[in-house]
């Protein structure tokens, strides 16, 4: 006879129906491949294009507020400028201010990259901002925002 505590289905339902988390991991899930598969011919991935588009600054930024931005800590920074690093479109200096402290910024054919990939984006948000109704995208931005 086992001693486990039983859940009912019932309780399962109603966090696959109600769970924010799960939701919102879904609809990330689905928003970045869709932005991957569109973005692909430009060679990048909606990571990455959102990585090189925090550094499209007058002044290179960072490390640490990049990481922020982004939502991760400087180990997973570090590792996802590596691919763009061996492509030549990011750099990553000294901080003269700060020996122990990176400074983070694109590359003449990083700009180019980016250049390419925003029509991309635009016009893959637009599609997206268009099955959504009325209003709610920026609405949905606020709420997503309020979370973070």
């Amino acid at each position: 006879m086992s001693n486990s505590i039983e859940i009912p289905f019932s309780t399962t339902l109603l966090v696959r129906d109600t769970c924010l988390c799960l939701h919102v991991q879904r609809a990330a899930r689905a928003l970045a491949r869709l932005f991957d598969d569109a973005l692909r011919p430009a060679g990048l991935t909606n990571g990455q294009f959102s990585l090189m588009m925090s550094l499209n600054r007058p002044e290179p930024p960072p490390m640490g507020p990049v990481a922020a931005l982004l939502a991760m800590d400087q180990t997973t920074l570090t590792a996802a400028l590596k691919p763009l690093q061996r492509k030549g479109w990011v750099d990553v200096m000294e901080n003269p201010r700060d020996r122990r402290g990176r400074l983070l910024s694109l590359t003449a054919e990083g700009k180019a990259v980016l250049a390419r990939a925003l029509p991309i984006w635009e016009s893959t948000h637009a599609m997206i901002d268009g099955k959504l109704p009325d209003g709610s995208v920026a609405r949905l931005r606020q709420d997503l925002q309020a979370l973070s």
